[in-house]
């Protein structure tokens, strides 16, 4: 019988094919801001280098679950219950907080991500990084322990995903920044005030210092999570 006849192959050129790789858009590099409250947090993200950066979106996301009020306050939620009630009930309200915080920091980065923006840090202002354990009045100690509850759920999620993550106190937030930015206090923040020019909505101090706190992920670049 006679051979049958050779398939014919047609492969691209192997410099076609890495032209073609060269055509493919990478991801521009971006960064997170927080300015953690309760319950809620004001997140900005950040692209461009850390000399002119430029505010790609601003919005609130949720660190709790609005169908549960008390995920607001898990803390306050249980001081009026039996101890071992409330302790069953703030374990489970700070589940609860900790899916919310991981469900709005994917969704930021699936934001990120589609409009081709690869998040390589990011950056949380807190107001207080007291121990809460130093603070002997239960309803100041309630806020305390909420206070960092929704610090840290925002870490874990952010270290979750590879994101290294630096907290900068509200207090000193401008005069740390201004330092790690070789500018004056006066320049940074009128940095970030201009920031908010082309913003159509509010730009008030939670989104001013979720700016500043992108900002300074956004200078510190990709870092190895620990």
């Amino acid at each position: 019988m006679p051979a049958a006849p050779a398939r014919i192959v047609s492969l691209t050129p192997f410099w076609q094919r890495v032209k073609a790789l060269e055509r493919i858009p990478k991801p521009v590099p971006a960064a997170l801001g927080f300015r953690v409250k309760s319950g809620w947090a004001m997140a900005v993200l950040l692209v461009g280098p850390p000399y002119a950066p430029r505010l790609v979106s601003c919005q609130a996301v949720l660190l709790s679950d609005p169908k549960i009020p008390q995920s607001k306050q898990p803390c306050h939620a249980a001081l009026d219950l039996p101890a071992k009630e409330g302790k069953t009930l703030r374990k489970k309200l700070e589940r609860i907080v900790a899916g919310a915080a991981k469900k709005s920091v994917h969704e930021l980065l699936r934001q990120a991500s589609r409009e081709g923006h690869a998040v390589v840090g990011a950056g949380l202002v807190v107001g207080s990084l007291v121990d809460p354990a130093t603070l002997y009045n239960e309803h100041i100690r309630a806020h305390g322990l909420e206070g960092q509850l929704f610090r840290t759920v925002l870490e874990d999620a952010l270290g979750e995903q590879e994101i290294p993550c630096q907290v900068l106190l509200e207090k000193t937030a401008y005069i740390t920044a201004s330092s790690a930015l070789r500018k004056s206090p006066t320049d940074t923040k009128q940095m970030i005030a201009g920031l908010g020019e082309l913003h159509e909505g509010s730009w008030r101090a939670e989104e001013k210092l979720a700016a500043l706190a992108a900002w300074m992920a956004l200078r510190a670049g990709p870092q190895k999570v620990m």
